[in-house]
């Protein structure tokens, strides 16, 4: 199945959902696995670890959050254009930091906890009605 291209059908339809788990991200030596781990990034300097916070804790390794992750439900194409630029606009207008993430189904925004339900509110607002 193909996911969706078209900018204004992306938008009505990405039925923002808030994960209620706490996130983290991490920084681990290279050539850290993390089976836990929701995503990993390997650059020279490491490997990004981004898994639930009580998976990371305790590790001795830097670490940031708690954040939020929030799933646009809808399936988007990888190839679609202006769903993260829109996105990204509507939490930067609110002042809400976020980092963007693109699955093969889904997009998913990881965002300061405490900055949660506002960041919900801007996508939903951005969304429109119902």
């Amino acid at each position: 199945m193909t996911g969706e291209r078209d900018l204004k059908r992306l938008i009505e339809g990405m039925r923002p959902l808030l994960d209620p788990l706490d996130w983290a991200y991490a920084l681990a030596p290279a050539g850290t696995v993390v089976p836990e781990a929701w995503a990993t990034i390997r650059e020279a300097e490491g490997v990004t670890v981004i898994a639930p916070w009580s998976e990371l804790q305790g590790r001795g390794w830097p670490l940031s959050g708690p954040w939020a992750r929030i799933t646009l439900t809808i399936h988007s194409s990888l190839d679609a254009v202006g769903l993260t630029a829109a996105v990204s606009d509507a939490l930067a207008q609110a002042g809400i930091p976020a980092n963007l993430i693109a699955g093969w189904h889904h997009d998913h925004i990881f965002l300061p906890r405490d900055h949660a339900d506002a960041a919900m509110a801007a996508l939903q607002t951005l969304a429109g009605p119902a």
